[in-house]
C-alpha cells in the first residue's frame, strides 16, 4: 500500500520545494510534477516526490482524516 500526505508548498525553487505536511516542512522534488506548481498551493507528496496538486478543501480533509487516524492509534 502507498501513501501520500497533502502537503503546502511554502518555497520554491526550479527542481525543489519546501512543503509543510501538518505543521512539518519538508524539502520535496518537483521533478515528478506534471504541471507549475506555485508557493501557497497543495500538493501530494509521496516517498519525497510532489505528484499532483491538490484542492486546498480536499487537503485538509485529507490531513485531517490522517491525524484521526494516527490519534487513534496512540489511543
Amino acid at each position: 500500500m502507498c501513501l501520500g500526505l497533502p502537503g503546502r508548498v511554502m518555497e520554491k525553487n526550479d527542481f525543489s520545494a519546501v512543503v509543510d505536511i501538518g505543521g512539518t516542512k519538508r524539502e520535496v522534488s518537483l521533478m515528478m510534477m506534471p504541471e507549475e506548481v506555485d508557493v501557497g498551493e497543495y500538493v501530494m507528496v509521496h516517498v519525497g516526490f510532489a505528484i499532483s496538486k491538490m484542492d486546498p478543501e480536499e487537503a485538509r480533509k485529507t490531513l485531517e482524516t490522517l491525524m484521526d487516524i494516527a490519534d487513534e492509534i496512540d489511543g
